[in-house]
């Protein structure tokens, strides 16, 4: 029989941005050998959004999961509880953090983290910060001992921020740590994020886990990103000189092999020119070039054009 959890950490878990969070806690899991410890039925928490179709038969919805996993440390050390959820609640999300914490209060928890993610300008290939925030003064000496910036200023959006205030109203210390990403690469999978945000647990807990699977990922990844990234400041570069050459630009576009995720197709913008072209020697045309616009939710983009028409007209 096992015995029972020794003095226990919680690090809880859910989807956000990067997958900063999941990966990290699926990698600690599966990392450590961790084995199931409890569930919580999270379906009191989830309003049903919407249905899977399958050759036009309905679907039974999926059933939001919120499970506990322990690992228990064979030296002196403490143990951890790692508790891994597939959604976010959609109802309530206060009672369903406190009925989280229940379960913790069961194993004597005596500390809980969270993990998210936070978006800056950072390059793809720069070393991930991890940020932090506390909440209680006496852990601000345990962060600065591990390298990690305060977040000085700013909010928390979900359960990562909430369950962390949940815990404090008990008595229970609770952290929250945030893996730095690139903002342009928000619904990529980060896992340089996710094991900077490990490397950083590990030296606070005292637990070691191995990243070097982590990061094998991350390489490749960051890999993906940094060619994205060159692609979008070159489409960027030349979308900044379609202002002025237009047909230009699109011929640019189209020798260099870039596509600007944010340009309407080609014929489309041919036949905006065109109309352009017309309205500079007939003015009655603006309505219809107007009107295309409209149609294709371009008018703002087109806006400091269309009005020169009008002031050259005058």
């Amino acid at each position: 029989m096992d015995r029972e959890l020794r003095r226990p950490w919680l690090v809880a878990v859910w989807p956000g941005m990067g997958g900063v969070a999941q990966i990290a806690g699926t990698y600690l899991v599966r990392a450590l050998d961790m084995q199931p410890l409890a569930e919580l039925d999270a379906r009191p928490f989830h309003a049903t959004q919407s249905i899977a179709v399958r050759d036009g038969l309905v679907q039974p919805p999926d059933r939001p999961r919120s499970v506990f996993y322990a690992w228990r440390n064979p030296g002196d050390g403490r143990d951890l509880i790692v508790m891994l959820a597939d959604q976010q609640p959609s109802i309530d999300a206060a009672r369903y953090g406190e009925a989280l914490l229940d379960v913790a209060a069961q194993h004597s928890v005596e500390r809980v983290f969270t993990f998210a993610a936070m978006a800056t300008p950072a390059h793809p290939s720069a070393e991930p910060r991890v940020f932090a925030v506390v909440t209680d003064a006496a852990q601000l000496s345990d962060i600065d001992r591990a390298g990690v910036k305060r977040l000085q200023e700013g909010e928390i959006t979900g359960l990562n921020g909430v369950f962390v205030t949940l815990a404090a109203a008990r008595g229970v210390l609770g952290m929250c740590l945030l893996g730095e990403f690139p903002f342009f690469a928000v619904t990529v999978p980060n896992p340089k994020a996710s094991a900077a945000v490990l490397r950083v647990f590990s030296e606070l807990s005292g637990v070691p886990i191995g990243l070097a699977e982590l990061l094998a990922d991350a390489r490749r990844i960051e890999k993906g990103l940094i060619e994205h990234l060159e692609n979008l400041q070159k489409a960027a570069q030349l979308a900044a000189r379609s202002v002025e050459t237009p047909s230009k630009y699109n011929e640019e576009l189209v020798e260099s092999g870039l596509q600007d995720p944010f340009a309407p197709a080609p014929d489309v913008i041919a036949r905006i020119e065109e109309l352009f072209a017309q309205a500079r020697r007939d003015r009655s045309r603006a309505l219809e070039l107007k009107a295309e616009l409209d149609h294709h939710g371009l008018f703002r983009d087109y806006e400091d054009r269309f009005l020169d028409l009008f002031k050259r007209a005058s």
